[in-house]
């Protein structure tokens, strides 16, 4: 059974601390060494502006944004603009796709199938949408997925919404669509679960896609 590392930060983090300890274990990884490992946590608040991201996506100007307690960091996952911020569930897996399959459609497929079976623990129906990438619940939009993939090592990977502060939100349009909103497990859901709590559904329905021998540290 593949080894995994679940790592769980207890305390929102920066994001380019995060790009950093990523970068050290794809470094690692390559060169075979240390094993896959998945970062659960949340950011401090930041838009993440991706490979294709356009400026007119972001609505708020600098100084709006700096009222705001947001920063802006340039990303080199996939896709357009994105918001990160207490009370979104954001996960890093760190992978080697040769321990599962090298392939880009399927891992971008994989990780849409975790959400999607994360949202049925709840009695929500997550689906795809033919063009883009992420889930979404009827017309709204419930979590992001972008990554980054070099000699088949995967960064970066999926935003879920728990409960994000609704005014950020209002700083860009997500991921450049423009006709389509935005929703969260406490939008939804009657009694919607805390972050911990959901960050231990993710790694469950993580390890029922991608098999593996998981352990968990708590930082």
């Amino acid at each position: 059974m593949i080894p995994i590392h679940f790592i769980s930060l207890e305390k929102p983090v920066a994001y380019d601390h995060m790009c950093k300890r990523q970068e050290a274990v794809c470094a690692a990884l390559q060169q075979g060494q240390g094993e896959s490992t998945v970062f659960l946590l949340e950011h401090e608040a930041v838009i993440t502006q991706g490979r294709r991201t356009r400026d007119e996506h972001i609505l708020a100007s600098r100084e709006r944004l700096k009222e705001l307690g947001i920063s802006l960091a340039k990303s080199d996952r996939g896709g357009d603009v994105t918001y990160h911020g207490q009370g979104q569930l954001v996960v890093y897996p760190i992978l080697n796709l040769n321990d599962w399959r090298p392939s880009v459609d399927w891992y971008l497929r994989q990780l849409e199938e975790v959400i999607i079976r994360l949202l049925a623990r709840y009695g929500l129906k997550g689906q795809r949408s033919d063009g883009f990438t992420g889930v979404w619940v009827g017309e709204e939009k419930i979590a992001a997925v972008g990554i980054s993939i070099r000699h088949w090592i995967t960064w970066h990977g999926i935003a879920l919404n728990v409960d994000p502060v609704a005014e950020h939100w209002q700083t860009i349009i997500p991921c450049g669509i423009r006709d389509r909103g935005i929703t969260s497990l406490a939008q939804l859901l009657d009694n919607p679960p805390s972050l911990e709590e959901v960050k231990e559904e993710m790694i469950r329905s993580f390890q029922e896609v991608f098999p593996c021998e998981g352990h968990i540290t708590k930082e």
